[in-house]
């Protein structure tokens, strides 16, 4: 039996493993044929000729100089540290070694085993790309359980000032009606003027809310594009504002010959909406003025008030949707989807609303698109 185990040297030299005895300063001194193969040099290539870290990697060798070297040196022993090594052909090998100092006779010498971790390395990142997705995973968690949380308050919030904002014109409807039976001639005019402008401050609070859902759940408001002369447009609208804002100025300057490509019918919208707010929040008696112009490829509407300006701290955040600052219980107190819904009406034409407020200049929205 004896007889068929095989020699202590071809053990060492066909071990599973890659064995090496090297000097204190890593000059290899003993290396077995397993090793050698698998970086691809000749035994001769080695011994006497390579230090150890000679066929690390850069990074390899930095850690071999801070870490490795010094914790042999006081402890003794190091245990599955991974190497990159280099082949003789320049692609890198991920070795796992194990080293200990030893004292003999001859001298004092560092023994190393050396086992490939190519199937060791897949898992590893196999296993960090499978935790990589699990975070992702996670943080896609929360971001729709904080869209969640949000949406409720958002629809809890919503759902209070749209009752509140429409229990009062539905309220003066109701009594609107009991008032029609009871009256006539030019009372009775009156009081139907009150409720027809009680039903469209209802309308517009639905249509708002509507174009908010359309905004937020779909891809954005719906257009209809075509040729319009912008002008003409913004001064139809303003003639029916003016009847609607009896006593503020409403001014228009226009220039440039004013075709562009644009919904009519929102822009409309949108030179209401900007102008309503001016009336609410600008000073007055001062004028409002409404710009209008196609100059080249862009087209620019614009209005500017005067009054209080917009606090700064509110500037980065005046085209989300809730209540800018209207007193409880004022009719001009709104669910506050104006200005929300004025940016995006100028993204679906692909533009894009800036607004600037101060003391001296006063407040301008302004909306800049594509004329063509």
């Amino acid at each position: 039996m004896n007889a068929a185990l095989p020699e202590p040297g071809d053990l060492f030299d066909q071990a599973p493993c890659g064995l090496l005895v090297t000097a204190l300063d890593g000059t290899i001194l003993k290396v077995n044929g397993t090793f050698c193969e698998w970086v691809g040099f000749a035994r001769e290539e080695l011994v006497g000729s390579k230090r150890v870290q000679d066929l690390f990697t850069m990074g390899g060798r930095i850690f071999h100089h801070t870490h490795w070297a010094p914790t042999l040196q006081m402890q003794g022993s190091l245990a599955e540290v991974k190497f990159d090594v280099r082949h003789r052909g320049g692609q890198s090998i991920p070795m796992i070694l194990n080293a200990r100092r030893r004292k003999r006779a001859e001298g004092e010498f560092d023994e190393i085993a050396a086992f490939v971790a190519e199937d060791r390395n897949r898992y590893e990142r196999e296993l960090m790309s499978a935790r990589k997705k699990a975070d992702a995973l996670l943080e896609k968690e929360r971001e729709a359980q904080h869209l969640l949380r949000d949406r409720a308050l958002f629809a809890e919030q919503m759902v209070g000032i749209v009752s509140h904002d429409l229990r009062n014109p539905l309220s003066a409807i109701l009594m609107g009606i009991q008032l029609l039976g009871r009256t006539e001639g030019e009372r009775r005019a009156r009081v139907l003027g009150h409720v027809r402008n009680s039903a469209e401050r209802a309308q517009r609070l639905i249509e708002e809310l509507l174009d908010f859902t359309r905004a937020r759940v779909g891809q954005g408001l719906g257009v209809t594009l075509g040729t319009i002369d912008l002008h003409e447009i913004t001064a139809q609208v303003i003639g029916e504002l003016m009847l609607a804002y009896p006593d503020r100025v409403i001014t228009h300057l226009l220039a440039g010959s004013g075709v562009c490509i644009a919904d009519a019918d929102r822009l409309a919208q949108l030179i209401g909406n900007l102008v309503g707010n001016a009336a609410t929040y600008g000073r007055s008696g001062a004028p409002i003025v409404v710009r209008s112009q196609v100059d080249g490829a862009e087209a620019t509407l614009s209005v500017h008030n005067e009054g209080e300006p917009i606090p700064p701290a509110l500037l980065a955040t005046v085209f989300e949707p809730m209540v800018r600052g209207v007193p409880e219980g004022s009719s001009a107190r709104n669910v506050g989807l104006g200005l929300f819904i004025v940016n995006e009406i100028a993204k679906a034409h692909r533009g894009a609303m800036d607004v600037t407020s101060s003391s001296a200049e006063g407040t301008t929205f302004t909306l800049r698109f594509p004329a063509r």
